[in-house]
């Protein structure tokens, strides 16, 4: 079966779900293209988009959540003569032979904006299969509305309501949860994976502020070491050089290991007991499929203020900020098992071990699946 992925690198979840996907069904026997549209038609565009997220979420991040807020608002999909419509029909059409070239037996998008570009395909009579789209978040992205899909992924079927609004209905919604990779889809005893890190074996903090290691969390880091209460701490700086020298450089009370970039969060979710992070939806997938508490705090205004919103409401973090100190949320966590439980049973409700492999199997029990998984392929020119 020939499988197209097509993203855009706006930040890293969405590339992220789309390797999580290609990395499964490719061990399926599957053949997988990643396509990421604007580093498609040029690869100084794909930077410049990603760049322009990364720093307006950065340095521009309360400009950015209101205009993320305005566009999320809107239910109703964009007029066919809008400038919207009529920039989206130039960028498709720069796609049309690298679509039709590979010869895709399914099209799955894991940004809302591929899932218009994969509607406009279909429109012009050049997607002939089915499309599904992968909403990467805990909240319904702008674009979503402007898209006719067969099917959309959703984190859980809380999102029903707010798809449903966005004039998606409920039959071609599938509450599989956020694509992961296999890795956070079981769990290692926790005292073998601190021994696999070489760390100590007693409760363990697990600080990440994805991986640019955003966020102002040097006070927190403080406060947390100054809490009243046996535990360690590994703290993920990622690309943060800054906050990775004052770990090392600092004259902790506790056990506190830094690290940069690293390849087995899975390992340390493993090893940890409680996880402190941004709201990121993949990170929150994986923290949950490992059945991890969460204290989240410094969201990117826009999507993950979202998130936090409904992570909260539904039980299954506690946020933190300067009204409400992360040792307050310490102290429920460590010494209130009640509460630590009523978190548990959300944690065990929201998160999705399995997605991807109920995606794979949903896919696989589409008609015209078997046939297509036996189709000999033969790279087309320029895949």
């Amino acid at each position: 079966m020939n499988i197209l992925l097509m993203s855009v690198k706006a930040g890293f979840g969405h590339h992220s779900t789309a390797a999580a996907i290609i990395n499964y069904f490719e061990k399926q026997g599957h053949n997988c293209y990643m396509l990421d549209i604007f580093e498609y038609i040029s690869e100084s565009l794909g930077n410049m988009i990603q760049d322009g997220y990364l720093i307006s979420t950065k340095y521009l991040s309360k400009t950015y959540g209101k205009v993320y807020d305005k566009l999320s608002r809107k239910d109703e999909p964009y007029d066919r003569l809008s400038v919207t419509s009529l920039v989206s029909n130039k960028i498709t059409k720069k796609l049309i032979g690298c679509v039709t070239g590979f010869e895709p037996d399914i099209i799955i998008g894991t940004h809302s904006y591929a899932g218009v570009v994969m509607s406009i395909l279909r429109d012009k009579g050049y997607a002939d299969c089915p499309l599904i789209g992968i909403v990467t978040d805990f909240t319904v992205h702008p674009f979503w509305e402007s898209t006719e899909l067969d099917y959309y992924v959703i984190p859980d079927s809380l999102l029903t309501y707010q798809m449903n609004k966005k004039g998606i209905p409920k039959e071609k919604l599938l509450p599989f949860g956020i694509p992961i990779r296999q890795a956070f889809a079981s769990k290692l005893d926790k005292a073998e994976a601190r021994r696999r890190l070489g760390i100590g074996d007693k409760r363990t903090l697990l600080v990440m502020m994805g991986s640019m290691g955003y966020g102002n969390i040097y006070d927190s880091l403080l406060e947390m070491d100054a809490f009243d209460a046996d535990f360690q701490m590994m703290v993920v700086c990622g690309s943060n050089e800054k906050l990775f020298g004052f770990i090392n450089d600092q004259a902790w009370q506790k056990a506190v290991y830094g690290y940069g970039f690293v390849n087995n969060v899975d390992l340390m979710m493993d090893a940890s007991d409680v996880i402190v992070t941004k709201p990121g939806g993949l990170t929150t997938s994986e923290a949950f499929a490992k059945g991890l508490p969460m204290i989240a705090m410094n969201p990117i205004p826009g999507q993950e203020d979202k998130n936090l919103a409904f992570l909260v409401n539904n039980g299954a973090a506690i946020a933190v900020n300067s009204e409400y100190t992360i040792s307050e949320a310490l102290y429920q966590l460590l010494n209130e098992e009640w509460r630590v439980e009523l978190m548990r049973e959300s944690v065990r409700h929201i998160g999705k071990p399995d997605a991807t492999a109920r995606l794979y199997d949903f896919i696989m029990s589409l008609p015209g699946s078997e046939k297509a998984a036996e189709r000999e392929y033969t790279p087309a020119a320029g895949v």
